[in-house]
């Protein structure tokens, strides 16, 4: 049975009584980016100018070398304190989130998956997700959801239902690590999904099943965008992107296909040295 804990569809929110005002803002973009700039806390300027739009049901690839800002607009996107968005616009569904603190952001549903994910000793994967989702919804979510949620989605994953009541993260291994991020996003059905370098550290089965878990919430989820910083072509060949953007210096110098990716694969990012700059 499928198990959707996170939001109504499109149809249940107009039977619901959705607002003019909600009905209109959904022909905007899903998330769009004007003019983004981000720096460090000690002004020093990272992110130099990002456009960026993704529509609903979108894949969209980052791609740059190391020292890009890739990372960078992803925090920042996300809301972390160590980056300021100093200039530019950042919307969902028409709405501009630059001012938003984290926890708005997220309730909104802006998710992030992390490079490095932390783990919380204390706290279990299911005490962890039930608490986010009902964050997330505002809804009371009973036990016996949750772990009838997490045992089909930790079996999409290939997770031991164990896992649900580890501490999060605790002695995780990294292929791990990256499933639990996809678990959450999974449970939370995200608006846009942030996902930054999901792919580092993984061996190619665990990559497929990571990359299996990421469409089959988009399977759940169509209107889902993603946005997925990546500097490997192995991860793209299950995702298959709409779009590709190449970074370098704090910019995108240039968006295409999945040519770009065999470019980069053959050529390395020097091939894009001087590209719009």
């Amino acid at each position: 049975m499928t198990r959707h804990i996170c939001g109504d569809t499109h149809d249940e929110a107009i039977e619901n009584g959705a607002t003019a005002h909600t009905i209109q803002i959904m022909a905007a973009p899903l998330f769009e980016l004007t003019d983004v700039h981000v720096a460090t806390t000690d002004g020093t300027e990272i992110v130099k100018g990002v456009d960026l739009v993704v529509n609903v049901g979108e894949v969209h690839a980052l791609m740059g070398p190391n020292g890009c800002g890739k990372s960078t607009l992803a925090s920042a996107l996300a809301g972390n304190p160590d980056y300021e968005i100093t200039q530019g616009s950042v919307k969902l569904h028409g709405d501009d989130i630059v001012d938003w603190d984290p926890d708005v952001r997220a309730k909104a549903g802006v998710f992030l998956a992390f490079q490095y994910p932390q783990a919380i000793p204390g706290v279990s994967v299911r005490n962890f997700l039930q608490q986010a989702v009902q964050a997330r919804t505002g809804k009371d979510v009973s036990t016996i959801e949750i772990y009838m949620a997490l045992s089909e989605w930790m079996d999409t994953l290939n997770m031991d239902t164990a896992f649900m009541d580890r501490f999060l993260n605790e002695g995780f291994s990294g292929g791990e690590k990256k499933r639990n991020e996809i678990l959450q996003m999974a449970l939370l059905e995200p608006e846009i999904a942030l996902l930054d370098e999901t792919d580092s550290g993984l061996d190619i089965d665990a990559l497929r099943v990571v990359a299996d878990g990421v469409q089959a919430v988009r399977g759940r989820k169509p209107d889902m965008g993603v946005l997925t910083i990546t500097h490997y072509q192995r991860l793209l060949d299950h995702l298959q992107p709409d779009h590709v953007h190449i970074m370098s210096d704090g910019r995108i110098v240039t968006s295409g296909g999945m040519e770009l990716v065999e470019t980069v694969e053959s050529e390395g990012f020097d091939a894009f040295a001087g590209v719009g700059g």
